[in-house]
């Protein structure tokens, strides 16, 4: 009997998973198509702090900056450059790559707090620094087209399915990079530097420099998002990242799971989900204007302190106690 590979198991995975998506696009909505979309964009958000943080130890309050990042990129090599689309979204993934580099030998020597304060207060000032340069667009932004599907799909090819397939490509390739990835002797070091700094350094791991890949890495996999999202809604501004954006992501990765990357769709789809679900409830007890902006900010929070209390490794947890115990 002939054995597979671990790696090729993986991809043909990814494979699979990518049939199904295709035929699921054609069976479904276009709303549903839509909100498809928003899940593969969350899960590549998701997984770059799954990276960031439970890979190799570095937590993020801000990652909705480094989101925005590659998306005024990618934004302004269409407008500017006049790149494909395709390009664009690379391009976006590059410069914020470069960026979370230069930011990772920055904040290299800080942890726990101080890494969180100093991501945190990046999110909170990037609005403000973006308002200042007109080529940004300032507080209205900028516009991102990707332009109408390729003719050759068809004139039943709508505009939702051309993003849902963009965005779930880009998922799923990303995503069985960074899973190879951390399958090869690197995970093996962003776990090390995890576990224990100090003898991961003693073992002679350049401890700064293995920290500033993965921000590099895992900056350049959210900037790929931030291309994304500005794709789906058209265009890139200060408002459109705001601080609960990364509060949120930080929620979807705990749900799925920090130390694991096979949930980040549960985590995208539970993200998608919750505006629905606050809409839902207030259109059946009502409420104030601000009572319906505020609800899913709290049912966010509310969700993150109980995965925390209940599922800090995510739903894999009670699955594997559960067999356990039978």
């Amino acid at each position: 009997m002939v054995k597979i590979s671990t790696n090729r198991k993986r991809t043909l995975a990814f494979v699979l998973l990518g049939w199904v998506l295709l035929i699921i696009s054609d069976r479904v909505g276009e709303l549903r198509q839509y909100q498809g979309s928003f899940v593969a964009m969350y899960a590549l958000a998701i997984a770059s702090i799954i990276l960031l943080t439970g890979y190799s130890g570095q937590l993020s309050l801000g990652h909705s900056a480094l989101m925005a990042v590659g998306a005024y990129a990618g934004a302004l090599s269409i407008n500017n450059l006049k790149l494909h689309p395709a390009l664009a979204l690379i391009v976006a993934a590059l410069i914020a790559g470069i960026f979370g580099l230069l930011l990772g030998f920055t904040v290299a020597r800080l942890s726990g707090p101080y890494l969180a304060g100093t991501t945190l207060a990046l999110a909170v000032s990037l609005p403000t620094v973006a308002n200042q340069f007109p080529i940004l667009g300032g507080e209205q932004g900028i516009i991102f087209d990707i332009g109408t599907p390729p003719s050759r799909f068809g004139e039943d090819f709508s505009q939702y399915k051309w993003f849902f397939w963009i965005s779930a490509l880009a998922a799923l390739i990303t995503i069985w990079m960074l899973s190879n990835l951390l399958a090869s002797r690197y995970g093996r070091v962003f776990r090390a530097l995890r576990d224990n700094s100090v003898a991961a350094q003693l073992s002679g791991i350049n401890v700064g420099r293995l920290k500033a890949i993965a921000f590099s890495i895992s900056s350049g996999i959210a900037g790929l998002a931030g291309g994304l999202l500005v794709m789906l809604i058209s265009g890139v501004s200060p408002s459109a990242f705001p601080l609960s954006l990364s509060f949120a992501l930080l929620t979807g990765a705990v749900v799925t799971g920090v130390y694991n990357l096979k949930g980040v769709m549960l985590g995208g789809l539970v993200l998608v989900a919750i505006p629905e679900i606050a809409e839902s409830v207030v259109s059946r007890i009502g409420g104030s204007e601000g009572f319906t902006t505020t609800l899913p900010g709290f049912m966010v929070s509310a969700l993150l302190i109980l995965a925390v209390l209940f599922t800090p490794n995510g739903p894999g947890q009670l699955l594997h106690h559960h067999k356990k115990k039978h």
